[in-house]
Order: structure tokens, then C-alpha cells, then sequence
């Protein structure tokens, strides 16, 4: 059972129990079809807090429709839950969901490992697919090689920029942020859009989600196109980024465009697009977009708004700091470092009142399984390399220099502990665009949660405000 949440109601979404390894249904795909499996199959069961896998049916809105697949067709729409009260908080769980403990990050009830294994791969490729994710996102199942190649075909039929966007770019100054550049041409891109169009000619609010699939599928396709022209006009002397392949997925284009080429390096982008896209829905991006979007703003604008707070340092810039500081690291104790070295190193960095960057979260309390997994990649194919096995020797070190000095809920690394170290092996060294590709990446959960928010028809997010004086009365301050 999965749960989402309104100030006034629940609503509740009833799936059959998955089977380890079930597969998606057969069958070519056409793109009513994805949308007609959006609604067939709602949303899948889901580890819930405690840990306990709920599947009892509740009193609720069912949105699965009958009929066997792969040729479905459309339900009516979900009645929309009611608006809440004005200043009454609205909340919602989104397709990822954080445990503490229970294997990190789970994507609609798979664990990171397991999409690693159960969604289909490039000819040849052992990563996952960002396809095949955000099928999964979308309707629940995993996607068969068949269905995950449609979408590769169609993001590249739908990938061409317009001409006004193409031209802003290459008229930014270089001193412009490339995060600033991708968020301004994300905007611009809102005068191709389906939703903005269908509402102003007033569209019924039951098809609204039809057009946000339409919108955040087109963007989902141009966005490698927009953040690979920005690279390459920032960093390769405004060299073109090419042509798309409709043969190539969809990571291997903006590979391409990039201008690499060494297939462990396209392995890693796989992994890389697949394991940033989502996190659930409290993190300042996929709030951000879901706050926007509430407002019926389209995806362009509330996508757009979303990358503004990915580039704020507390949220996307946590890589670039890690290499900063391995960075001085190295360059104040050398190579090959012993490990009492290190250690006082660290504790020079706690005790100045500085945090070491890549350690902790929020919300987990063990090691993040995307860590875990790029941990893996290097194993296999840079394990000698100087920086990650720096790396790996601060992993057996920094979590216990952090339980001894007894503040870190979880002195356990997260994903920024290692996604710079691996960029960097393969020849990207520019810092300042890697927020670029995590927001590339972060597309593909925070816009499918955005096409089930107008599907839901959750309403414009209000949430109560609280002046100064009723601040400081809430924590006992006394003026006079």
C-alpha cells in the first residue's frame, strides 16, 4: 500500500503484492500507452517507517483500471481530493521513499541494488538504464528492454532545441554559472509548452496531467542537449555538441554531446543519471517543484524554479566541496597517507568548526546506498587510482573519528562522498558543472512526481505562516 497525504483526506493506492524480478507488461509501447499504464497500475506497495509492507485495501480512490494490458485503455479520471483550508499544511509522499535503515532509498518499493539488477541495460552494459527508472517512477513496473527502448527513441525525437533557446545560450557571458545558464534556458523553453497552451484555452482540470507527461517528457528529452551546450560553450571553445542518435540511449547521446567517448565512462553517466533522480520529495528541488507546480505553473517554470534551489550550496554544490577538501588534503599530507595522519587531519577539520564533507544525512543512518554503489564502480574499474583510494581509506576512518566526537546522528558517507572522484577520473574537472548533471539527472524524478501530483489533483500548496512576535513567544523569548 502506498500512502499519500492531504491535510483533509488520505488517499490510499492498492497494488498486489510485486514478485522479486516481475516484469512490466509486453508488447511494443506508443505513448498513450505509457499514459493509460500511468493510471492502470497507480502507485505500487511501498515500505512504509516502520518497515512493515502494508497491502490491505483502504476506503480511498482507486486509479488501477480494468482489463488486462499491453493495450489499455483510459479510466475515468480520480475525483481530486478537496483544497484544504487556507494555511492548512499539504504534504505528500512521493515515488522514492528514505528509511532510515532499511536499505537507504527505495524506488516504488525497489532498493537501489535491486534496480540495479531488475531494470534493463544498454547492449553490452551492466548499469541501469535512467529509462528504465523513470518507467518505474511512472507507473510501478519494471519496464521490459522493449518498453525502455521506446522511450530512448522518443526523448531523441523530441529532443531538438528551438532556435531562441539555442541563441540565448551561445549569447551568455562566460562568466555566467552554468546552474544560472540551465536554469534561464529551462524558462525560456516554457514557450513550447502543451499544459500553458491547453489551459489558457481551458482545459478540463481531469486532463491537466496529460499535458504536464507531454511537457516533462519534452524537457526530459532537451535537457541534455541544453546542459551539454552549455559545457561545450563554457569549456570546449563553443565546439558543437552534434547530432542525436535515435539508435543510442539516452545517457550515451549526452555523452556524446559532451564529447566523451570511453564506454566506462557512458557506463558511469548510466549509473550516475539513474541513482541522483530522486529522493523523495522533501529535499529543496522536488519541493521546490512541487510548490511551483501546485500553482499550475508548467514544468518548464516549475522545473526551472527547482534547479535555482539545486544550485544554492546546501543543496547541489556538496561534491565540489568534497574535492576541495581532498584536494587540500593532498596537498598538505601528499600521497599515501598513513592513517594516524589522516586522522588528525580530520579532527583539525572538526575542531576549526567545520564539518568533513560527504558525511551524513538527514534522514539515513547507515552508509547511502548510492555511495555503496559508486563505491562498486571504482572497485571494478579504477581501483588504483590515487583519489579514490584516498577515498576508500577515509571510509574506514572518518566514521569513527565522528562517533568518538559524539554529535553525528549518522557519521556514515552519502553519494557527494564519491561522485566527484569518479567525474573527475574520467576527464571532467570543471566542479562548477557538475550541479549541472545532477540537476539533468534530478528531472526524472521530480517530473514524474509532478505529472502524479496534477493526476491526484492535489491542490495549490499554502502552507501557515508565523510572524516574528509569534516566533518568539513559541520559543519563551521575553522582550523587555
Amino acid at each position: 500500500m502506498y500512502l499519500l497525504c492531504c491535510p483533509t483526506r488520505q488517499l490510499y493506492f492498492h497494488e498486489p503484492e510485486r514478485r522479486p524480478g516481475q516484469l512490466g507488461s509486453q508488447g511494443a509501447v506508443e505513448n498513450q500507452e505509457l499514459q493509460a499504464a500511468i493510471w492502470q497500475h497507480g502507485h505500487r506497495a511501498s515500505h512504509c517507517g516502520d518497515g512493515v509492507r502494508r497491502d490491505e485495501r483502504h476506503e480511498g480512490v482507486n486509479i488501477r483500471a480494468p482489463g488486462p494490458g499491453p493495450r489499455w485503455g483510459k479510466p475515468p479520471p480520480a475525483p481530486p481530493p478537496p483544497p484544504p483550508p487556507p494555511g492548512r499544511p499539504l504534504s505528500s509522499e512521493t515515488d522514492s521513499l528514505l528509511h532510515p535503515s532499511l536499505q537507504g532509498i527505495r524506488f516504488r518499493g525497489y532498493s537501489i541494488p535491486e534496480c540495479q539488477k531488475l531494470l534493463p541495460k544498454a547492449p553490452g552494459g551492466e548499469e541501469p538504464l535512467p529509462e528504465g527508472l523513470f518507467w518505474l517512477l511512472l507507473t510501478g513496473d519494471i519496464p521490459t528492454q522493449e518498453q525502455v527502448s521506446w522511450v530512448s527513441q522518443e526523448w531523441a525525437k523530441r529532443a531538438a532545441l528551438p532556435s531562441h533557446v539555442v541563441t540565448m545560450l551561445d549569447n551568455f557571458p562566460t562568466n555566467l554559472h552554468p546552474m544560472s545558464q540551465l536554469s534561464a534556458a529551462i524558462t525560456a523553453l516554457n514557450s513550447e509548452s502543451s499544459f500553458a497552451r491547453a489551459y489558457s484555452e481551458g482545459i478540463n482540470r481531469a486532463k491537466y496531467w496529460e499535458f504536464i507527461y507531454e511537457d516533462s517528457m519534452d524537457l526530459i528529452a532537451k535537457l541534455p542537449c541544453i546542459a551539454a551546450k552549455i559545457y561545450r560553450n563554457l569549456y570546449r571553445e563553443g565546439s558543437s555538441i552534434g547530432a542525436i542518435d535515435p539508435s543510442l540511449d539516452w545517457s550515451h547521446n549526452f555523452t556524446n554531446m559532451l564529447g566523451y567517448s570511453d564506454p566506462q565512462f557512458i557506463e558511469l553517466m548510466r549509473l550516475y543519471l539513474t541513482i541522483h533522480s530522486d529522493h523523495e520529495g522533501g529535499n529543496v528541488s522536488a519541493h521546490t517543484s512541487h510548490l511551483v507546480g501546485s500553482a499550475l505553473s508548467d514544468p518548464y517554470l516549475a522545473f526551472a524554479a527547482a534547479m535555482n534551489g539545486l544550485a544554492g550550496p546546501l543543496h547541489g554544490l556538496a561534491n565540489q566541496e568534497v574535492l576541495v577538501w581532498l584536494t587540500n588534503l593532498q596537498k598538505e599530507l601528499g600521497q599515501d597517507v598513513p592513517d594516524e595522519k589522516l586522522r588528525d587531519f580530520i579532527w583539525n577539520t572538526l575542531n576549526s568548526g567545520r564539518v568533513v564533507p560527504g558525511y551524513g544525512h538527514a534522514v539515513l543512518r547507515k552508509t547511502d546506498p548510492r555511495y555503496t554503489c559508486q563505491r562498486e564502480f571504482a572497485l571494478k574499474h579504477l581501483p588504483k587510482d590515487p583519489m579514490f583510494k584516498l577515498v576508500a581509506q577515509l571510509y574506514k576512518i572518518v566514521p569513527n573519528v565522528l562517533l568518538e566526537q559524539g554529535k553525528a546522528k549518522n557519521p556514515w558517507p552519502n553519494v557527494d562522498a564519491h561522485s566527484g572522484v569518479l567525474l573527475q577520473y574520467y576527464g571532467m574537472k570543471e566542479m562548477n558543472y557538475y550541479t549541472v548533471l545532477f540537476g539533468v539527472s534530478r528531472a526524472l524524478g521530480v517530473l514524474a512526481q509532478l505529472i502524479w501530483s496534477r493526476a491526484l489533483g492535489f491542490p495549490l500548496e499554502r502552507p501557515k505562516s508565523m510572524s516574528t512576535d509569534g516566533l518568539m513567544q513559541l520559543v519563551g523569548f521575553k522582550s523587555g
